[in-house]
């Protein structure tokens, strides 16, 4: 069957990546799988249309056009400001790092992230994503998804990126539902074995879970409970902005227990 003209289009900008933000043309071709002349032509309508920009060496770019797009979308930038002068008192609370993110297939998609100077490292970055079992927003968004997904992602396979990820179905079905009990998640040294994260859900107008909020501290520095509150209060904070029910009554009190590392 041909390939529609849109579905090449989507070709072309799928090749960029934050590992591929500038190509040539050749790269282009390559990696989209059509042929160099059908690139050749795609790339130029793209370019006429904003949606591509070239540099001065020849390399192509995405262009702003999209920015401007991707700005209209209601999980995207609107929800971003919304939750800025929060993630700011995260960050300011913890000097490390603060949080949003968004739930795309078996992915969470990161809308933005402020960050201290001496931060512990993490891989993500604004726009970036990583599997949902693996991190705190990404369990605390697939606790509240739909039982498909949730099923889907629990059935693997699970990749391990240290020993502390959960990559046992089971185990992860149970700490989703430790997650809805709880209204929050630790996930500790799951990504790297340097740092935690302490994450919790934002609602929206419907009261469903639209976004997850966290810190990510070093490990061992903190005792994670004491940042529970304060992720709790944000993400709460955010969802009242956006018009949730549940977040306009008095917050729940945290259930205090002792936490024990991995």
């Amino acid at each position: 069957m041909t390939a529609s003209v849109s579905s090449r289009l989507l070709a072309v900008l799928r090749t960029f990546s934050h590992r591929t933000p500038s190509q040539t043309l050749s790269e282009i071709s390559r990696r989209s799988g059509l042929p160099l002349t059908t690139t050749h032509r795609l790339v130029r309508e793209l370019l006429q249309g904003g949606a591509l920009e070239r540099d001065a060496d020849g390399r192509y770019r995405i262009g702003l056009w999209l920015w401007e797009l991707a700005a209209l979308a209601p999980r995207g930038l609107g929800l971003r400001e919304l939750a800025m002068p929060f993630l700011e008192d995260v960050f300011e609370a913890t000097r490390q790092h603060a949080q949003l993110a968004v739930l795309d297939g078996a992915d969470a998609v990161f809308l933005e992230r402020i960050s201290g100077r001496g931060a512990v490292h993490v891989f993500t970055r604004v726009g970036g994503r990583l599997p949902l079992h693996a991190t705190g927003v990404g369990l605390v968004l697939l606790a509240h998804a739909d039982r498909e997904l949730q099923e889907t992602v629990i059935a693997g396979p699970l990749k391990r990126f240290t020993r502390h990820t959960v990559a046992d179905g089971e185990q992860l079905r149970r700490r989703l539902a430790d997650i809805r009990r709880d209204g929050y998640v630790i996930s500790s040294r799951a990504i790297e074995e340097i740092s935690l994260s302490v994450a919790a859900p934002v609602y929206g107008a419907d009261d469903r879970v639209v976004a997850a909020v966290s810190t990510v501290v070093p490990y061992g520095r903190h005792d994670p409970l004491t940042l529970v509150p304060l992720i709790k209060a944000a993400a709460r904070g955010i969802s009242r902005v956006l018009g949730a029910p549940s977040a306009t009554g008095l917050p729940k009190s945290v259930r205090r227990t002792s936490w024990q590392p991995d």
